[in-house]
């Protein structure tokens, strides 16, 4: 099978595409064929091992000192099921699924081995394979914070970076969930994030969010682009402060945290289940939450892809087709 693999840390080029050996699944394991996977940025950071210096370590030690312990990266996909361990209850050949693969990697494939028990759902109906790939991390990501901050109807919410993967899902999310939806992005992405379902949208290149009258329960920063300082200023006192790319907290942090009724939730890996995987379906299946597509690639353009989105600009997802023509 075809496969894209890399030996060595580095800039796009160190991907290349190999032939290697279909998998066999386990008793308790599927066999998808893959049908597309995406380009996200736990992929562009394994791939470059552009990490925090305080991080170094623990990172060397999970993803490989001198090169990579896993040499295929990708962790979302959708495909179909081709074959099934002898034991596997949950699923039959032929199923549709969508997957998320982030401790393992390995979706950079045309053929997958993944365990039933984990997060995998049947693919919702009304999508595509491409759009469906585009599920697992950024729409999980977003749906584990906002439950993490205890979102309720009503809340006032400001997500910082509404514009990318996981921020065009915490506006679509976050309104489900009855938020009043402040979204922040650029100039050219104001009317698309309306479109999402925020309530009003800043144009963080021409206001300043933090000095208006607004004051919010929740701030849902995605990007890491906003002060720290901004955000405390308009967070209600008893409000909740979430970065999901920062993974220590400052001095700063700590202590607004210790001296004020304010919450602290910072980055960490949304736990991959197949629940939250079941629930985001069904609300692609009532229509309430929309896959957006922002460039799709093919296979053999996956440096191409890397390079797109390492500029930081993408609106939505990248999609890779690893099976070409396939729209169903």
């Amino acid at each position: 099978m075809k496969t894209i693999v890399y030996k060595k840390y580095g800039p796009p080029d160190v991907l290349q595409l190999k032939k290697t050996a279909e998998p066999i699944p386990k008793d308790h394991e599927i066999l998808v064929k893959v049908k597309a996977t995406t380009v996200t940025a736990a992929d562009i950071r394994a791939r470059s091992f552009t990490v925090p210096p305080f991080f170094w370590l623990p990172a060397r030690i999970t993803l490989g000192f001198r090169q990579p312990k896993k040499e295929v990266l990708g962790v979302e996909l959708a495909g179909e099921i081709v074959s099934v361990g002898k034991d596997v209850k949950r699923f039959k050949e032929g199923d549709q699924v969508f997957a998320a693969s982030l401790e393992e990697f390995g979706a950079y494939a045309e053929y997958k081995c993944l365990s039933e028990d984990g997060p995998v759902s049947i693919k919702p109906s009304n999508i595509s394979y491409a759009e469906a790939a585009a599920i697992p991390i950024g729409a999980r990501t977003a749906l584990y914070f906002l439950r993490k901050a205890k979102i309720q109807s009503g809340q006032k919410v400001l997500i910082y970076g509404a514009s990318g993967s996981v921020g065009s899902y915490a506006v679509q999310i976050a309104k489900h969930f009855g938020a009043n939806v402040t979204g922040v992005c650029s100039t050219s992405n104001l009317e698309w994030v309306k479109s999402l379902g925020a309530d009003k949208v800043i144009d963080y290149t021409s206001e300043d969010f933090s000095t208006g009258a607004e004051l919010y329960d929740v701030i849902f920063e995605a990007v890491n682009k906003s002060s720290f300082t901004d955000c405390i200023k308009v967070l209600k006192k008893d409000g909740t402060y979430i970065n999901i790319t920062e993974p220590l907290p400052s001095f700063l942090m700590l202590w607004t945290t210790l001296t004020t009724g304010k919450k602290l939730i910072l980055s960490r890996n949304a736990p991959e289940t197949p629940e939250a995987l079941n629930f985001l379906g069904e609300l692609v299946e009532m229509g309430k939450l929309k896959v957006i597509i922002d460039r799709s690639f093919d296979f053999e353009e996956i440096v191409e892809a890397h390079r797109y989105v390492e500029k930081g600009h993408k609106k939505g997802n990248v999609i890779i087709n690893v099976e070409l023509h396939n729209k169903s």
